[in-house]
């Protein structure tokens, strides 16, 4: 046997505890309890989530004997980041508790990861994997950055709450994780380039996300809270393939680099998921996949496939091409095999329909 298998070694992290259904917020102060936390907790919200959820949160925990405050705070960005930590510097909580959409839970990871703090993910929305997974998108500089987070201990997804928040944002959510079939060609094709190693749990649970949006995209479009259950169960294992691949490979190829390039424009103003499913299009197409069946998937699911629908003009998809590449050198793509001229770009996005 090869001495290398004894010399390599591979982080996988995932939350302690997953929580997904009707009703599941009523025990948080029982997640934490059994989790061994106890003492102060800082909850990171926003202005409509305090009232659709982190009120009740901190009802629950104080009744339980917990300490806390809340913390309101706006979009995910670089400065709001400083001031939460502010906050968590003079409240000194042992864990945070992000309640709230994407942005929140960004917030509210990042922070546990500067403080070196205990994150527990309460989503009252599922608009992309970030819910579950240990990377954030943090805006600093006109410029949206993955960076690394904490991986939540526990998720506590209450669908009775998600199914209430607007049909777009599951949708994109799911988009989002259709996406991951054209992330998984550009790993496999970086590890055969020789740029990448593969963990097969990862690319196993990535496949699987996609796999169920896929399936059940007619009963999810329906949205009530069977739908919600459907939909948020591939969206959790989509980020949970992010920490068992210690990156975002698993769910970011470049059919993100796309949706970056188009933020780093001025240009993405839709939902982070529906930017990603468009590009996913035109991706799986420059792989030579059923480009086709994804499109219709997300046409089922009711989500954007063109140009028109995510407010963009045609020449705001071709430059997001050509530029994509850019957005991250070190993540090896189809678009370093086969790179684009503003020629083959606007063939690809007219074949595909995308514009």
């Amino acid at each position: 046997m090869s001495q290398d298998i004894f010399t390599k070694t591979k982080a996988m992290v995932f939350p302690r505890q997953v929580l997904a259904g009707h009703g599941v917020i009523e025990r948080t102060a029982d997640v934490l309890s059994n989790l061994g936390i106890g003492g102060s907790i800082l909850i990171v919200t926003g202005p409509s989530t305090r009232a659709v959820a982190a009120e009740r949160v901190n009802t629950i925990l104080q009744e339980a004997g917990f300490k806390t405050e809340i913390v309101v705070s706006g979009a995910a960005t670089v400065s709001n980041v400083d001031i939460v930590s502010r906050r968590a510097s003079r409240f000194k909580p042992v864990a945070i508790v992000g309640v709230g959409g994407g942005s929140k839970i960004d917030i509210a990871k990042m922070v546990a990861a500067k403080k070196g703090l205990h994150f527990i993910s309460i989503p009252t929305s599922a608009s992309h994997d970030g819910i579950s997974s240990p990377r954030a998108s943090i805006k600093g500089n006109g410029l949206s950055h993955s960076m690394e987070g904490t991986m939540p201990l526990a998720i506590i997804a209450d669908t009775e709450i998600i199914a209430k928040a607007p049909y777009r944002m599951l949708a994109a959510g799911c988009a989002d994780v259709l996406s991951n079939s054209t992330a998984v060609l550009d790993w496999e094709l970086a590890v055969r380039a020789g740029r990448e190693t593969m963990s097969t749990t990862a690319l196993t649970l990535s496949k699987y996300a996609s796999a169920e949006i896929e399936q059940h995209a007619s009963r999810i479009r329906v949205y009530d809270e069977t739908a919600t259950w459907l939909a948020v169960r591939p969206i959790i294992a989509s980020g949970l393939a992010i920490g068992a691949a210690g990156s975002s490979r698993p769910a970011s190829g470049a059919e993100h680099l796309f949706s970056h390039a188009l933020e780093a424009a001025g240009k993405g103003n839709a939902l982070h998921g529906e930017q990603c499913g468009v590009g996913a299009i035109m991706i799986m197409a420059l792989h030579g996949g059923d480009w086709e069946r994804l499109r219709n998937t997300l046409i089922t699911l009711g989500c954007p496939v063109s140009a028109s629908e995510l407010g963009l003009t045609p020449g705001d998809i071709v430059n997001a091409l050509l530029s994509a590449r850019k957005m991250r050198r070190d993540r090896y793509t189809i678009l370093d095999e086969k790179k684009l001229d503003r020629k083959s770009a606007e063939k690809l996005a007219r074949e595909t329909g995308v514009i």
